[in-house]
């Protein structure tokens, strides 16, 4: 299969959407038959453990939406399966491509994957465009006055704003839209090729049950979610951490209804930007505590009790609620979130990166450096962690934030019975214990 035709590709990615998408916009702008192409990597697919993730039914569904809408343009959507390197090979090999076009990913496979596609597209005089799209200001674009990063979140988000207000190109212009629609005509025409979708069972999966909360989100919601968001039994979150995170909705267009509705919803995307540059300038915040002294704890890694805590049978109801919780819908409330993993860590003394790795498996909206920054806050080794002697307590955020029981008795039928298990550890013992371990690691008193 080969194509005369000069070329522009447009790698789909975290940006499964046609509007307001930056790199595609520059791609249709800038040349005529721009082909749209999206891969499902093996290099990813191959190393999850469940074949109902419900991430890559997600996935499966934004690309057969935008296959639909690009056809009903008279273009398409190239979909290929494999192994990134090949492929680009391959289609390099077989098609006469002018430029590629793609939005920049952050984390270290990304990075390395791109950086290959780079110099492999060099070696054939192509020339390869990247852009900016999944947060509103990335690595370098936010940095103290002597050139540094910022690794303290209340001052990275002033100079933010900052930044966001006083532009002087014109007002919010981090936030405007990318016009897409005005170029669709330069999208490539269908033609006798074609790369078709693969059903899900041939690439070794099959359909999720699970629920994936709609992109839509009112803005009552958003103007609500600053005295809404701390309790689990309400509606009072957005739940759009999965589109997000691939790209289904656009961040610009969230941040500027926050900016009419919600500051304390806006922060949370500034904490999204805050913790990608934090992973862009301290990659070793992958595998390695932010603060390496608290590399020195000596985690206790009971197998028998993080299993409890996987399967929500801790004795303690605010931790396994989220537990089951997550481990049937893929979401967990974010103070549950913190709830949970303050538990692990500092109760159990089990090593963050478990926890890490086992919400990485579960949660739809999985993002590297968020989970890794939530983790390490929980931890008290991240960047602007509470201090290790800042121990939550299960039952008094259950006093405060589910008062009457309601979450609780949703996610667990048997609590109050002699069904549901006693507390696995006393929550007295394993405070003193957290800070006797803590203290010998980190020798802060």
């Amino acid at each position: 299969m080969t194509s005369k035709k000069k070329i522009s590709l447009f790698w789909f990615r975290r940006d499964l959407r046609l509007e307001d998408n930056s790199a595609l916009y520059h791609a249709l702008k800038e040349n005529k038959a721009v082909q749209c192409i999206f891969i499902f990597d093996r290099e990813i697919l191959d190393k999850l453990s469940d074949h109902r993730d419900a991430r890559v039914s997600f996935i499966y569904d934004a690309i057969s939406t935008l296959k639909k809408q690009l056809n009903e343009m008279g273009s398409d959507l190239w979909v290929l399966y494999g192994k990134p390197k090949q492929i680009w090979k391959d289609l390099i090999e077989t098609n006469n491509i002018d430029n590629i076009y793609f939005n920049r990913d952050y984390e270290s496979y990304a990075l390395e994957r791109d950086t290959w596609l780079k110099e492999y597209a060099n070696t054939k005089s192509i020339e390869l465009r990247t852009f900016k799209d999944h947060v509103i200001f990335e690595k370098d674009e936010i940095l103290k006055s002597d050139g540094t990063p910022y690794t303290v979140f209340t001052p990275y988000k002033m100079k933010w704003l900052e930044k966001l207000h006083s532009s002087k190109l014109e007002k919010h212009y981090y936030l405007k839209s990318y016009p897409t629609e005005k170029y669709f005509s330069n999208l490539n025409s269908k033609t006798s090729i074609s790369y078709g979708l693969l059903s899900l069972e041939k690439m070794g999966f099959k359909r999720s049950n699970i629920v994936i909360p709609t992109r839509k989100v009112t803005q009552k919601t958003i103007k609500e979610y600053s005295e809404k968001r701390n309790y689990p039994a309400i509606e009072g979150s957005s739940r759009l951490g999965i589109h997000f995170r691939f790209g289904t909705i656009s961040i610009r267009k969230k941040a500027r209804m926050s900016m009419k509705l919600s500051d304390v919803f806006l922060s949370e995307l500034i904490w999204r930007d805050f913790y990608s540059q934090i992973l862009a300038h301290f990659p070793y915040v992958e595998k390695s505590s932010f603060r390496s002294k608290y590399d020195r704890i000596e985690w206790r890694n009971n197998e028998d009790e993080f299993d409890a805590w996987r399967k929500g049978i801790t004795g303690y109801p605010m931790v396994d609620a989220g537990m089951r919780e997550l481990n049937t819908t893929g979401f967990m409330h974010n103070r549950i979130r913190m709830i949970t993993a303050s538990f692990l860590t500092k109760h159990l003394l089990i090593d963050w990166r478990w926890g890490e790795a086992y919400f990485a498996e579960k949660l739809l909206d999985y993002d590297l450096s968020s989970n890794n920054g939530g983790w390490q806050w929980a931890a008290g080794s991240g960047t602007d962690a509470a201090p290790y002697f800042r121990i939550f307590n299960p039952t008094s955020q259950q006093v405060k934030f589910d008062k009457e029981f309601q979450y609780i008795k949703e996610w667990i039928p048997e609590w109050g019975s002699d069904k549901y298990p006693s507390p696995i550890v006393d929550h007295k013992e394993a405070r003193e214990r957290c800070l006797s371990t803590y203290k010998m690691a980190v020798n802060e008193f």
